[in-house]
């Protein structure tokens, strides 16, 4: 897909790989309008020249206002990438449940309801994308982070049934499976980062080569890990 001239929707917009992914899709021409939670980074991407939307995606009503400010705009490319991660470890303490719930709800029920009311919007354009940033924790899971996991998981799902679905429309389904990379979300893990602007470099190439899936860095050795054995690319991930 040549970018230059599309609009993109990019959610959690204003920091960390998307922010990345704002900055390089802008470079090469792209229309990037993008979603966050704090005024502040949204204040400093406008002032970068990006049309920034605040926007709660942990809800459902956060959800329907950012598609209700949408409104009937032209859309080629919508990039759920927004996601949170939650402390649930028993080994610690007893998680909070409602901490839980906007968790889920942030990573996958609401790429599912971003999908459901853009759908026509991309089925108007002559070609289009979505992207679901999903995670390597999507392939084998942490110990640390169940509800994280299982969420990327289930998006992981969701986007290999759409893709079957869509496979004869102007729609491609991209899923993008970051590692571990250097963000506010895992500044406290002791594991060896990914720089935020090279994690998007690899997702915005994906793009560009209308590729299935972007494997990044280490989740491309877990890939081959989990489809030598399962059980052992699952041993290896549940240390962490």
């Amino acid at each position: 897909m040549d970018i230059s001239g599309k609009t993109v929707l990019l959610t959690g917009g204003s920091s960390g790989i998307g922010r990345e992914m704002a900055l390089q899709l802008k470079a090469l021409g792209a229309n990037v309008v993008l979603t966050g939670r704090n005024p502040e980074r949204l204040a400093a991407m406008a002032s970068e020249g990006f049309e920034v939307i605040s926007a709660d995606l942990s809800n459902a009503a956060g959800v329907d206002a950012l598609l209700a400010q949408w409104g009937s705009r032209e859309l080629d490319i919508l990039i759920n990438n927004a996601g949170q991660l939650v402390d649930h470890d028993f080994r610690q303490e007893t998680p909070d449940p409602d901490a839980a719930d906007d968790c889920i709800y942030a990573n996958l029920n609401a790429p599912i309801r971003m999908i459901v009311g853009l759908k026509e919007h991309l089925n108007a354009r002559p070609e289009a994308s979505i992207v679901n940033v999903t995670s390597g924790l999507a392939i084998a899971p942490a110990a640390r982070t169940p509800v994280y996991c299982a969420t990327k998981s289930g998006l992981r799902f969701y986007t290999l049934s759409l893709r079957e679905q869509l496979k004869d429309t102007n729609i491609r389904v991209t899923e993008a499976l970051p590692p571990v990379v250097d963000t506010q979300m895992n500044d406290g893990n002791p594991m060896k980062k990914m720089p935020p602007e090279e994690c998007a470099r690899q997702i915005v190439v994906a793009i560009q080569k209308n590729h299935d899936e972007a494997n990044i860095g280490m989740t491309k050795a877990l890939r081959i890990a989990e489809s030598l054995s399962p059980a052992l690319a699952k041993s290896i991930s549940l240390r962490f």
